[in-house]
């Protein structure tokens, strides 16, 4: 009997990614699989409901109709609980599940007794980086961040000669350079600008250098082991984040425009842009909030909104701008589920090995209960 997969358009609020496109569809169904698809799900993304009906789905408008006796549900962000309610004990759920914060979703996923996979969690293994979701979605973060800073800002990025004078390059600052603070460092270079960026991690200095930006730290021995074996940034002393804000204290004075992407995996995001940094920035500067849904690095920065401060300066503060650029992001996602569950179907049947390092760093729920040890703890 061939496995059913469901996918169920997404109801959170400003989501208008989906899991799957008619590509991914195609060759799920290739591996012998049955997929059903609820009318409206790539809607978001620019895919109509004909396409996926084109590649071989059943496209179906009754949610219930789509999840009932479904052995995998594919999702961007956690089911809804009725969506949850509507699965049958040991489907597989693969999602971006928020599962540190989202705590209610995973219970009510522990209690339908689901194995929930947690994409944010494949970790970053050389096998694993076709599967690595967050990478590929931060990538695109970035490079809309980008894109956000350059419209609300109120002159040109390049610099231009013309014949009435010139006109200044803009100076772009990238706090944190991960995957989406390089990404933004490419764009803002490739839009003319000047950019100068920063992080707690060794190793970024020389990505940074790499794509012709200015490096900016304070390069002593805590920096110099700021990183852990998974390739994030440690949390650093108050010591070092004092000698650290006294740097940028006196960089960001002189920016046009600051881009922040500082995550720490569970944790609140730290704060690196204070009011007083706010305050002391020219009136038309912009600052770009990527980790506005982890609570923020600027001070002021609001979920989903666009603040301007008393001094002339502006915070964007767009939650989910993977999906202000949906069609992309959603293509991207729906190869990492794709190739994801290479891990999850064996010969034609869900098959879990639930020693498989990645399945065993992505598996949340199991058997009735949470089994990922950071977030039962």
């Amino acid at each position: 009997m061939a496995v059913t997969i469901a996918v169920t358009r997404e109801r959170r609020e400003g989501e208008t990614r989906c899991a799957v496109t008619p590509e991914t569809v195609k060759k799920l169904i290739g591996l012998g699989a049955t997929v059903r698809v609820e009318v409206g799900t790539g809607g978001g993304s620019s895919i109509p409901d004909a396409d996926y009906a084109a590649v071989g789905a059943a496209v179906l408008a009754d949610t219930r109709a789509v999840l009932t006796g479904a052995d995998i549900l594919l999702k961007v962000r956690g089911p809804t609980a009725q969506e949850t309610s509507a699965l049958k004990s040991g489907a597989v759920v693969v999602a971006l599940l928020d599962a540190w914060r989202d705590r209610e979703t995973v219970k009510a996923l522990a209690g339908a007794g689901a194995t929930a996979c947690a994409m944010e969690f494949v970790p970053r293994i050389t096998r694993a980086q076709v599967m690595d979701a967050l990478s590929s979605q931060a990538n695109l973060a970035g490079y809309r961040a980008v894109i956000e800073a350059a419209a609300a800002y109120g002159k040109g990025f390049p610099m231009m000669m013309t014949a009435a004078g010139t006109v200044a390059a803009a100076k772009v600052f990238v706090m944190g350079a991960g995957v989406a603070g390089l990404q933004a460092i490419a764009t803002a270079r490739r839009l003319g600008a000047v950019v100068t960026a920063t992080d707690v991690r060794p190793a970024s200095k020389e990505q940074v250098e790499s794509l012709g930006a200015k490096f900016i730290a304070v390069e002593d021995e805590e920096f110099r082991a700021a990183e852990t074996a998974g390739g994030y940034a440690r949390a650093m002393s108050a010591e070092y984040q004092a000698k650290q804000a006294e740097l940028t204290a006196a960089h960001i004075v002189k920016q046009d425009v600051v881009i922040t992407t500082a995550l720490i995996p569970g944790r609140p995001a730290p704060r690196l842009v204070t009011a007083a940094h706010v305050a002391s920035m020219k009136p038309g500067s912009v600052l770009v909030d990527l980790a506005i849904e982890n609570g923020g690095n600027v001070e002021g920065a609001k979920l989903n909104e666009v603040v301007t401060t008393a001094n002339g300066v502006t915070i964007v503060g767009h939650g989910n701008l993977p999906g202000r650029i949906a069609a992309d992001a959603s293509a991207l996602y729906a190869r990492n589920l794709f190739a994801f569950l290479g891990l999850v179907l064996k010969d034609g049947a869900v098959t879990l090995d639930l020693e498989d390092e990645i399945l065993k760093a992505a598996v949340v729920t199991h058997g009735g209960e949470i089994v990922h040890e950071g977030v039962r703890g």
